[in-house]
């Protein structure tokens, strides 16, 4: 499930309800869908759209998206460098940048009005994060992440940089929620 540190109000979310709000106000959309269930680890891209098609349709439906696909990133992905290089920088899109994460870890970080806040999504987290938020994106220290991707233009999304440096105040470290005091897996799951 994902974690959420306010940075600002040195404040962290581990429960699912209170994520989903406080994205809401900042106009990112958060949901949970089963992992597991669905596919198993190994699953073909054409598996995985498939296990999820309801979704994705969906999805294209209240959202504009026009193509789905399948993105599976580990250490050993040729150019792994220059493609995360990419996006650890801040940015914003022309249209909304929507994964679904099927395994692995990542790290969003948002900013907006209220500051810069982090979000790491894990397995079972769908994020939306709207077109034009100032943004950008690292992996976490495993390296993997597989995910379903939604587009509105078929060409895919193309990063426009600010030049406000504020992503260099901020260490691309994701903990999860096992890392954090007094928190444990099954109070996460609430």
């Amino acid at each position: 499930m994902a974690v959420i540190t306010i940075h600002d109000q040195n404040r962290t979310l581990t429960n699912e309800r209170e994520i989903g709000d406080y994205l809401k106000q900042l106009g990112i959309d958060y949901e949970r869908w089963p992992t597991t269930e669905r596919v198993t680890s190994n699953a073909s891209a054409e598996e995985v759209l498939a296990a999820y098609a309801d979704e994705i349709k969906r999805l294209k439906k209240t959202g504009g998206y026009v193509t789905a696909d399948v993105i599976d990133v580990t250490p050993d992905t040729p150019g792994l460098e220059e493609m995360l290089a990419k996006f650890e920088k801040e940015h914003w899109h022309d249209e909304d940048e929507v994964r679904f994460i099927i395994s692995g870890s990542g790290l969003f970080h948002i900013h907006g009005r209220g500051g810069v806040v982090a979000i790491e999504v894990t397995a079972g987290d769908l994020i939306r994060v709207p077109r034009g938020t100032f943004h950008w994106f690292n992996l976490c220290a495993d390296r993997r992440i597989r995910a379903i991707r939604l587009f509105q233009d078929k060409s895919g999304w193309t990063p426009h940089y600010s030049d406000s440096g504020v992503d260099r105040d901020y260490l691309p470290l994701c903990f999860g929620a096992s890392a954090l005091p007094g928190v444990n897996e099954q109070k996460v799951q609430s």
